[in-house]
């Protein structure tokens, strides 16, 4: 069943429930005020019944041939002595009395002080009962004239309203059939297309900006994986060719050990950059409660950093490396993530920054939460380049013109780890025209 037939549905029974509540209570209003009006006739008859007899001290006379008793609409009345039979009667009256169902009013007509038997006149009675009746028949009809009308009229009402219902709902949802067609043709390879939304500011012109919005989300980060998938072949393809292209020169012909031990060396170099792109690609990959690895633990930053850098104590420029001393700065790390982090910041300063020149390892804390600095005297990120540097396998044109080699995702991943821990990553001006690369972490 369709959303529309089940809206039309609803609102032609909420209708017929109204209808039904109005035709009852009209019915009973028309029943109460037709009995009303039998009452207030036969009262009056009643009255005017009474107004034919006299009583007197010795007993009730009768006397309705001076006065005209024809009360029409059908009034029967008859009047009875203290035993019961019939002392008059109007035409059309049995003399067991009218039928079941009529509704009657009874007078009764006597003196204050009842006469004795001996003393009441000829012609008199002692007690006289005056009935009046009238059939039930004419109000039963013109109820059931009212019942017919009010169904009749109620059929008509709902028939209309049904169809009036229908077209407004179909009208009504008529955006979301369009949403739905437009939906239907779009491709899962192109989402340049977009669901048409309502002029009218409602729920449903809402519901197609949300949709919308989702499909941009949708069509940026298929884009992006697009990029994503082209760069990661781009980057594993050259390290492969270099490692084939070394190996083939290798089985040319014979050489002597140390040509092969060249040969190792540079296929193990292309080796260990491959194991590098292929375990920075596989952390970028993980959705993000992935990445937010357990494990984490408080830590010291003051002295957990100068131990950390320790380790580059076997790199070439590892004078050119220092930790600016600083007092307690706790917070809470997962320790071999954030090393990754700090070894990935530490690396692109060496990387971009002449040697001999310093690279400064800075720690601290304010109101915000903890923080770590890197600073360098290299060349610097162009400030139009500062939200592009975390993305992955994005160059810069000063690193690119400087032929410095890399495959743009130190950074990216570096970024990824600070979010992991609920912290950021940005960049800034250096001393010198240098970089530096502030990781902010929160209170732990």
């Amino acid at each position: 069943m369709t959303l529309t037939t089940r809206l039309s549905l609803f609102l032609v029974a909420a209708l017929a429930a109204v209808l039904a509540g109005f035709s009852a209570a009209l019915y009973l209003l028309a029943d109460r005020h037709l009995a009303r009006q039998a009452d207030d006739r036969l009262e009056a008859a009643a009255r005017t019944l009474t107004a034919t007899a006299e009583v007197e001290p010795d007993g009730v006379e009768w006397e309705p041939a001076g006065r005209p008793l024809a009360f029409g609409d059908g009034v029967r009345w008859w009047a009875a002595d203290a035993a019961g039979r019939v002392v008059d009667r109007s035409a059309g009256v049995d003399a067991d009395g009218p039928g079941d169902g009529w509704p009657v009013v009874r007078v009764r007509l006597a003196p204050d002080v009842p006469p004795s038997p001996g003393k009441l006149a000829p012609g008199k009675y002692a007690v006289l009962v005056l009935t009046v009746a009238a059939p039930p028949e004419p109000a039963r009809a013109t109820l059931r004239t009212l019942a017919a009308a009010l169904a009749g009229l109620t059929v008509l009402v709902l028939a209309a309203a049904a169809v009036a219902a229908r077209a407004v709902c179909r009208r009504a949802l008529a955006p979301v059939a369009r949403m739905a067609a437009a939906a239907r043709a779009m491709g899962s390879a192109d989402l340049a297309d977009r669901l048409p939304v309502p002029p009218a500011a409602d729920e449903l012109a809402d519901l197609g900006a949300a949709f919308n919005g989702l499909l941009d989300r949708l069509a940026e980060a298929l884009d992006r994986e697009r990029r994503f998938a082209g760069e990661a072949s781009h980057q594993l393809r050259t390290p492969l060719a270099a490692v084939i292209g070394q190996v083939e020169v290798a089985l040319r012909r014979d050489r002597d050990p140390g040509e092969y031990r060249r040969v190792l060396g540079t296929v193990l170099d292309q080796a260990g950059r491959l194991r590098r792109v292929v375990e920075a690609l596989l952390f970028l990959t993980r959705n993000g409660d992935d990445a937010a690895l357990p494990g984490r633990e408080p830590v010291d930053l003051a002295a957990w950093v100068p131990a950390r850098l320790a380790g580059w104590a076997g790199h070439p420029r590892a004078a050119d490396l220092r930790a600016e001393p600083a007092g307690p700065v706790p917070a809470t790390v997962h320790p071999d993530l954030f090393g990754e982090l700090l070894d990935a910041l530490v690396d692109n300063a060496l990387k971009y920054s002449p040697p001999g020149t310093p690279v400064v390892v800075l720690v601290g804390r304010d109101g915000s939460g903890s923080w770590v600095e890197v600073e360098d005297r290299g060349c610097g990120i162009e400030g139009r380049e500062s939200a592009d540097v975390f993305r992955p396998f994005f160059r810069s044109a000063a690193a690119r013109r400087a032929g410095v080699p890399g495959a743009g995702l130190g950074l990216a991943v570096a970024a990824r780890i600070a979010a992991a821990h609920g912290g950021s990553v940005g960049v800034g001006g250096g001393p010198g025209g240098g970089s530096r690369f502030r990781v902010r972490l929160p209170p732990g």
